[in-house]
Parts: C-alpha cells; sequence; structure tokens
C-alpha cells in the first residue's frame, strides 16, 4: 500500500509496515465517554475502530524527498525487535524496506532519519540486526532527535532500568550514539531550506513535528500530536501514552487551528489509510475534519 502526495516540488510517499487493532478505544483515550465512543462507532470511515470496538493504528513512515535531500520521517517498529509488552509487535517480519523501495529508496539513499519521538513504535527501523550486533539500517543517514527528548528518556531508563519500553531505548536508539550517527538538535531546528521542525510537546516532553514548504504549499509531518481519527471531532481527548495530558492537549489544539482551513496537508503517523489529508474546522468550532480529496 502507498500513498503520496506533491508539497510543491517536495515529494511525500507513505511507506507502511503493518496496521491493527491496538486497545479498546475507551482504554487508550480513558475520556472517552460511552455517547462519544458511540458516535465514534456510528460516524468513522471503516477501519479505524474493530468491532469489539479498539482501535486500529497504521504504523508507517514517510519519506519525504527535496531536490537535495531524502528524508524518511519515523521508523514505525522494525523486524526482529522483542517488544514483551507489546507481544503482537513483537518479533516482526515486514516487508517494510521493499516498500521503502517501492518508493524509490533503498537503505543507502537515506539523507536523515527524523524521530518525531523516541517511543518503540517510531524508532525500530533505526536499526536492524546484523552479526548479532544492532546497527543503523540507513547507514549514510544522520538520525535526527530532539536534545530534549534524547535527554529525557536517557536520564528516565537510567533511573527506571525495569520499565518494559527501555529494550527499544538499547537496541533503536543507544546503537546510534555509539556509532555517532545521532545528531541531538534543538525544538526549532532547520534540516535544509522548507524543511524545519517546530515543538509539539506533551505527547512526550521533547517531541517535534516537520514542517515541509515549497512553492506556496505546505504540510505537517505531526508525528503522535494526534494519534487517532477520533480526536478530530474530540480533539481534547488524550491517550494513555500522553506524558502531559495537558500539555498534549493544547499542543494539538494548537497545531490543528494553526493548519485548519489553509489547504495545508497534516500526516498524522497512525491514521489507516487514506493517512494524511487537509483540516478543515467543524461548524460547531469545537472538531475538525479531515479532507483526503
Amino acid at each position: 500500500m502507498m500513498e503520496h502526495a506533491d508539497i510543491g516540488s517536495i515529494s511525500v510517499h507513505c511507506v507502511h509496515e503493518t496496521a491493527g487493532p491496538l486497545l479498546h478505544a475507551q482504554k487508550f483515550f480513558p475520556d472517552l465517554t460511552d455517547e462519544m465512543f458511540a458516535a465514534a462507532r456510528r460516524d468513522l470511515p471503516p477501519g479505524n475502530l474493530s468491532p469489539e470496538g479498539e482501535v486500529i493504528l497504521s504504523f508507517h513512515s514517510y519519506l519525504v524527498r527535496t531536490e537535495r535531500y531524502n528524508i524518511l520521517v519515523d521508523a514505525c517498529c522494525g523486524n526482529g525487535k522483542s517488544r514483551p509488552h507489546r507481544p503482537s509487535f513483537s518479533n516482526l517480519n515486514t516487508g517494510y524496506l521493499d516498500t521503502l523501495a517501492a518508493a524509490g529508496c533503498r537503505p543507502e539513499d537515506i539523507d536523515f532519519v527524523l524521530c518525531t519521538h523516541l517511543h518503540w513504535d517510531h524508532v525500530g527501523w533505526n536499526t536492524q540486526l546484523l552479526n548479532g550486533e544492532w546497527v543503523p539500517t540507513f547507514p549514510n543517514a544522520k538520525y535526527i532527535m530532539s536534545k530534549r527528548e534524547y535527554d529525557y528518556w536517557d536520564k528516565h531508563y537510567a533511573t527506571d532500568p525495569g520499565n518494559p519500553h527501555r529494550g527499544a531505548f538499547q537496541d533503536s536508539v543507544e546503537p546510534l550514539v555509539r556509532a555517532e550517527r545521532a545528531v541531538l538538535v534543538d525544538l526549532d531546528h532547520e534540516i535544509d531550506n522548507g524543511i524545519w521542525l517546530e515543538p509539539c510537546l506533551g505527547h512526550t516532553p521533547g517531541q517535534v513535528v516537520m514542517n515541509v514548504s515549497s512553492r506556496g504549499k505546505a504540510g505537517v509531518m505531526c508525528g503522535d500530536v494526534i494519534h487517532h481519527r477520533i480526536q478530530l471531532t474530540e480533539p481534547q481527548l488524550t491517550c494513555l501514552a500522553d506524558t502531559d495530558q495537558a500539555m498534549a492537549r493544547a499542543s494539538r489544539r494548537r497545531l490543528m487551528e494553526k493548519h485548519a482551513d489553509t489547504g495545508n496537508l497534516v500526516f498524522p503517523a497512525h491514521f489507516p489509510a487514506p493517512t494524511f489529508g487537509a483540516l478543515n474546522a467543524l461548524p460547531n468550532g469545537h472538531g475538525f475534519a479531515l479532507s483526503t480529496d
């Protein structure tokens, strides 16, 4: 499965890894009321909730190709990674690299890998296992992550070694540092002309989004600022994985209001196909709709 959009002279390809149900919607979004849940079951497009009411998430990257660089945004779950806290994502064996090749890039063609944040499902393909060692999957790439994000998790896992998410940091982030491929940047770092980061904190302490602008067109790779289509009509909902729920709520509202009714494309990290579109404010002044035309 592949989706594609052009933003001026910049092309964006969605690189799918896997998709499926994760948790019941009212567990994933603890403040989701019965009334909201019933409305979601009635109104959401097929493929966003399972028959049992679980949120269905897609796990995909975005390949952003400029005139100079190939930039991979978020690296999904990865193959062969032990994830005992998420058994259905443990030791995956997907054709992700084949899908990337179909979009026109081999691993060695990637110039930058942007980690919007450092959760396990956004860093997995950062590394692959070769000769018993986790090494960078994209050998020529600089792996960009916010310094605030890296410093937080590095300290957090040092003081909480039993944390179930620590394994992803060990197999998908620390090898980049050892290989001197990790680049820790400020929250407003500019990657290239028309490609720059912007802080969108709350889901994690150092999450960034990546803005793309070319020839009067614009878009934003928004990571986990928006997890699921339920949050379009109920943007106040925060998920159980948010580090700071109040900050995540404010960041989401600010991002959505900034891009609504502008024609800018918004690229969430977990929407099932169609994975991206333009936001339009609803007449009720509360929520938003995603136009994928």
